[in-house]
């Protein structure tokens, strides 16, 4: 395959790339968003195959296909809860392939044989592609770890840690001033010892960050990833990768942006804040005046056979419990009765940018019906009934009524406006970021205590 046509082939691949994060910017064009994502890789690895430039098939090819297999059985068995984790560990494996891309470039012995600007440049390729690769590495495996549980969530704050941050990124970049000048086997310890650097600051980021937080954490470590991928494409000499990498990096920086924004926080902040605890208790918060009202799975039933408007707003309890499903069921079942079902979907609800509308989405819940908080807000005093399926944070009026509270000024759901609120939760207990809301204790709120697939499937029964 001549060089031309390999690189027609790579621009391809690009195009169908550039085609995919556009399809998947939207949920009715996401499986074709996805489809364009295939085609374009399929495109890219036969065209490396063909180049000439790969070796070794016999070891290859089943590496390749033993990959394939492990990740198509773990990507069929993840439940969608585990989602978030799933895309974090995902986003350390890029990591660590950067960070082995570089060393092998290094002791690939090519390498020793680069004078003047060009060795130059390709050592400062090697050390950007380590270092970023390292932090996106460890920084995604604690990111798993806490979404997954197997870490806490509240935030590992140890003293002076921005400059113990601090002090971390400067020995590296003399260290890298070092490494430039130095011989092949002094340049190679100086490698690994910005290596072993990068993989304690991915840790030390990751740790003072709270479970609150995560969303945006794993949203900044999909940019780091591709910025790690990025530069192993300008290691390998590869266009393509270069290209992918730059729009991952690049992509996964305006959701966080978005994020940020959506939490009225800059990315600084949520970085080196320590905000967030995922401990789920109410521990040093504010003591709220009044008293909750519970209600019966048979009293929502009624108050959803004389509402006309219905505003349905998911959180990571719906997710949890898997109830999905029934809230497609009960939402057929109300508009079989003409009553008005929307969902209010906020920015970062769940663990995972979009995790909400992915989990409505795989239970067939219309597109149409499904919006954004700033396109739903205005409408709330309208909603005969408002049902809070397992959201906390996202609903909480302190956002906006209490200036003394962590999550002062980010924009919520205002879900007290609705002439009723219906709040489904296990106990009441306080949101992934520990701060006690005050909507429970709303004279127009009342509480749905237990599993949410389980009371609301009580809810669905009294509704046929």
């Amino acid at each position: 395959m001549t060089e031309g046509l390999i690189t027609m082939a790579y621009l391809v691949s690009g195009i169908f790339f550039v085609l995919s994060l556009g399809g998947l910017s939207k949920q009715e064009t996401a499986r074709r968003g996805n489809w364009y994502g295939i085609a374009g890789m399929i495109i890219a690895i036969l065209a490396t195959f063909l180049s000439g430039e790969v070796e070794n098939f016999k070891l290859l090819i089943p590496l390749m296909l033993g990959g394939a297999v492990i990740g198509a059985v773990l990507a069929k068995r993840v439940e969608m809860t585990s989602m978030p984790e799933l895309v974090a560990i995902l986003h350390s494996f890029v990591g660590l392939a950067a960070v082995l891309v570089g060393m092998a470039s290094f002791l690939d012995p090519s390498h020793d044989l680069l004078e003047g600007a060009n060795r130059l440049i390709h050592d400062i390729e090697i050390l950007l592609g380590v270092f970023i690769g390292g932090v996106t590495f460890t920084g995604s495996v604690i990111a798993f770890g806490k979404l997954r549980g197997s870490l806490s969530g509240k935030p590992i704050l140890l003293p002076a840690r921005h400059l113990i941050n601090l002090a971390m990124v400067g020995v590296s970049i003399w260290l890298g001033s070092e490494f430039i000048n130095q011989g092949h086997d002094e340049a190679w310890i100086t490698l690994l010892i910005v290596t072993a650097i990068s993989f304690v600051l991915g840790v030390h980021l990751i740790v003072a960050i709270g479970g609150a937080d995560m969303p945006v954490v794993v949203s900044m470590l999909n940019s780091y990833s591709g910025w790690a991928a990025a530069a192993a494409g300008f290691m390998l000499k590869n266009d393509l990768l270069i290209i992918t990498g730059a729009l991952v990096g690049s992509s996964g920086a305006i959701l966080s942006y978005i994020m940020c924004k959506a939490m009225n926080r800059s990315l600084a902040n949520v970085i080196f804040g320590g905000f967030g605890t995922g401990s789920g208790n109410s521990e040093g918060s504010t003591e709220i005046e009044g008293s909750i009202t519970e209600i019966s799975a048979e009293e929502v039933a009624t108050e959803l056979k004389e509402a006309k408007e219905v505003m349905i707003v998911p959180g990571y309890g719906m997710a949890v419990a898997q109830a999905q499903h029934v809230v497609k069921d009960i939402t057929e079942a109300l508009r079989s009765r003409n009553v008005n079902v929307r969902f209010a979907i906020h920015p970062v609800a769940g663990r995972l940018p979009g995790h909400m509308n992915v989990l409505l989405a795989e239970a067939n819940v219309p597109y149409d019906i499904v919006f954004e908080m700033d396109e739903i807000n205005d409408d709330l005093p309208e909603v005969d009934l408002l049902l809070v399926v397992g959201a906390n944070d996202i609903v909480n009026p302190s956002a906006l009524e209490d200036k003394s509270s962590p999550i002062a000024g980010m924009p919520v759901i205002e879900a007290w406006k609705s002439k009723s609120v219906v709040a489904l939760k296990r106990s009441m207990a306080a949101g992934y970021s520990g701060v006690e809301n005050p909507l429970y204790f709303k004279d127009n709120t009342n509480m749905l205590f237990g599993d949410a697939k389980d009371t609301l499937s009580a809810v669905f029964s009294k509704l046929s």
